[in-house]
This record gives structure tokens, C-alpha cells and sequence, in this order.
């Protein structure tokens, strides 16, 4: 992975969803009509062509449909999308086009739909093999469901990877290491592993506010965060990130481009971009309300509500914050060249002494596994 350009990736947001999942703080609406969908499709194409004018001719080196669940799209939606970004920007064959699917929303005839329409890699939102641990989470479908829309995939689709949601309440270190090798047992070779998390405005952060569950002490969630890097390594998809899971050569290309700080433009309702716009890095996000935002597509031909042009520090920081996430980690000259300044080297030699981080080569710098549990402070301590 190393050494490899950031890129410029597209994403487009499908904001809906069947039902809204009590942990997610996304940007997902559930409708009890159908979606107009010609509409949204139109809409696309509209800001996409926007976009277009603000960033000029590029390559895209990777699209991802994100929702919400976009696997509740036809497949003609997904291919006047995906010729929409063509039109507007050069998209060479073979890149990564990524769609996230729900089991419950999968079908084979729709699966190999979207293909034809040019995805080549999905990614399942799995969340549990367990079917009490899927209701908890709120899930639609159960883990008969989920096994078969992962067989599907890999039948249908030349890379697959699928979500699972750990340090969920009850779960023993024996158990999660048990589900971790069966999940790697129907992988095919990309799995994305996070720890439950309570964000506010979720229903379960109301219910945990309640008490009405408990989550794994700190303690425990550092060993099944332990686990996942013991057995992931062991079966040969380590971490190249901190809650990504890839065999060499099989990560992310699209979620590379947000962690190496590469560009994307990003279109839909509630979508941010991050691009380089007249010589500076800019931030767009757009209208969260779906509505809201076809309304401001039509009549204004994007929905962009908000967004910034980042100072040298401010890119820095960011540069930060999102590097030593990977594995690989950052380029020193790369963070010198966007703050205008070189890591303090004090702080570095703390850092490296607590354990940390460590430099790779002479060139670059990465945090270690105890630095990757306290990522954040550590970043603090080096952006100062």
C-alpha cells in the first residue's frame, strides 16, 4: 500500500433505509411510500454536472454508493448514476465501484443487476452472526439471510467485503473469537470490524442513557479489540486500518482515499466533499432532508448548504487525524509540505517511548497497536 497516490474518489448517498438501526447516526430516512426514484436519478446527474464545473477534468480511481441502504435501488437507478460520473470525468476500466447492500434488501436478479450496471465490489452490513444479537441491533434480516446474500455476492461480484459490530452487550472474549473465524471462514477477502459505539440522537443512546443495557467496560473492549487483531492477522486479512480487515492487495481503494487524504467529491442528500478548488482544499456538504435537497437540485442545480476552505493547519491536522489510522502511516514530508512545519521532534521521541508510534524507514511515521486505542489523544499530542 505504501507510496500509492490518494486519489479521487466520488461518493453518492441513497439516503433511505427500510428501517432506521438504533445505533446509526447517519444520514438515513425511512419512507413508508415509494421513493420517486427517476427523480433522484435526475437529481444526480444534476449535481454531479455541478461538481463537474467545480473541479474540473479528473481521474476517479473509485465510486461508492453509501447509504442508507443503496441496495433498495434499481439497478437502472445504479447505471444512470454510474454514467453520470463517466460523463463528467474519466473513468478508467476496472476501478472500484462500491455499492453497500442490507441481506434483507438482496436479491440475485437485483445483485446481478447491479454488476451489469458496472459494480464490481458490495459491501453486506452484516453486523452479527448471532439472531439475538441481530434483533438487538435492529437488524431486518438473521443470519440465514446474511449467509446466503454473502454466498450471492461472491457468486455475482469479484470482491466482497461485509460489516460486523463487536463489544456488544454480554459478549465474552470466547464468543466474539468464535464469530470472528466464522465470519473469515465465508469471507472473501475484505472485512470491516467495529466496536459498538453510542451516538447521540440514536435511539440507543436514549436506551442507554436508561440503562436498559450495558456495553463492555474498557478493559474488556481493549481485549476484543486485541482479539480481532489476533485472529484477522492469524487468518490472514491483518488490519490495514483501524477497523479494516484486507488480504494484501484487497483493501478499500475507496476508503484509501479518505484515510491517505486523497480528494472526493461527494453528491446526495447529506453528503460532504473534500477537493482541491482554485488551489485550496474546500469542504462541501449538502441538505440532509431528501426533499429539502431535490427541491435545491432543481432549482439551483446542487444542494450544497455549507462548506469551507481549510487553512495549512487545519489540512494538517486533518492529514493527522485520518494517516495514522492506516497501518502504513503518513509521509513527514507530506504533513511538512501541507502545515509548512515538521512534526515536533520532542513530542515524537515521548510518543515513541510510551510505545506509541514508531517511525517506518526514515520517512514515514505510524502509530502502534497500544497507539491506535488512544489514536485520538495521540494526535492531539502531535498536532500541538
Amino acid at each position: 500500500m505504501t507510496g500509492s497516490e490518494p486519489g479521487f474518489g466520488v461518493y453518492i448517498h441513497w439516503p433511505f433505509c427500510a428501517a432506521k438501526c438504533p445505533y446509526c447516526d447517519f444520514n438515513s430516512h425511512v419512507r413508508h411510500q415509494p421513493v420517486d426514484q427517476e427523480r433522484f436519478a435526475s437529481a444526480f446527474e444534476t449535481e454531479l454536472a455541478t461538481m463537474r464545473e467545480r473541479t474540473g477534468p479528473r481521474d476517479v480511481t473509485s465510486i461508492f454508493l453509501g447509504g442508507g441502504t443503496p441496495s433498495l435501488m434499481k439497478p437502472e437507478t445504479v447505471a444512470r448514476v454510474l454514467d453520470a460520473v463517466a460523463k463528467n470525468w474519466t473513468v478508467p476500466d476496472g476501478i472500484e465501484i462500491t455499492l453497500e447492500a442490507n441481506p434483507s434488501s438482496v436479491e440475485a436478479e437485483r445483485f446481478r443487476g447491479y454488476r451489469a450496471a458496472g459494480v464490481n465490489r458490495v459491501s453486506l452490513g452484516v453486523q452479527a452472526l448471532n439472531d439475538a444479537d441481530l434483533r438487538f441491533l435492529g437488524r431486518l434480516h438473521n443470519v440465514s439471510e446474511a449467509l446466503h446474500a454473502i454466498g450471492l455476492a461472491r457468486e455475482i461480484f469479484p470482491r466482497l467485503s461485509f460489516d460486523l459490530i463487536y463489544a456488544r452487550p454480554g459478549q465474552t472474549p470466547e464468543a466474539w473469537s468464535a464469530e470472528l473465524e466464522q465470519a473469515i471462514d465465508h469471507a472473501a477477502d475484505h472485512l470491516s470490524l467495529y466496536q459498538l459505539t453510542i451516538e447521540e440522537g440514536t435511539r440507543f443512546h436514549t436506551l442507554y442513557a436508561a440503562h436498559k443495557f450495558e456495553l463492555p467496560d474498557a478493559e474488556a473492549s481493549a481485549e476484543l479489540y486485541a482479539i480481532t487483531q489476533e485472529v484477522t492477522a492469524a487468518r490472514g486479512l491483518p488490519a490495514y486500518e483501524i477497523s479494516n480487515h484486507a488480504r494484501p492487495g484487497a483493501e478499500s481503494r475507496h476508503n484509501l482515499t479518505y484515510w491517505r487524504y486523497g480528494e472526493y467529491v461527494g453528491v446526495g442528500p447529506g453528503a460532504h466533499g473534500r477537493f482541491i478548488e482554485d488551489g485550496r482544499r474546500i469542504v462541501t456538504f449538502t441538505e440532509k432532508m431528501p426533499e429539502n435537497w431535490l427541491d435545491l437540485v432543481e432549482t439551483k442545480g446542487h444542494g450544497v448548504i455549507g462548506g469551507e476552505t481549510l487553512t495549512r493547519s487545519e489540512e494538517a491536522d486533518e492529514f493527522l487525524l485520518m494517516g495514522l489510522r492506516l497501518a502504513e502511516g503518513i509521509d513527514l514530508d507530506r504533513f511538512e509540505r501541507l502545515s509548512g512545519r515538521a512534526l515536533s521532534s520532542p513530542r515524537m521521541s515521548i510518543l515513541q517511548g510510551e510505545g506509541l508510534i514508531a517511525p517506518v524507514g526514515n520517512s514515514r511515521l505510524r502509530a502502534t497497536a497500544s497507539g491506535m486505542i488512544v489514536l485520538d489523544a495521540v494526535v492531539a499530542d502531535l498536532a500541538r
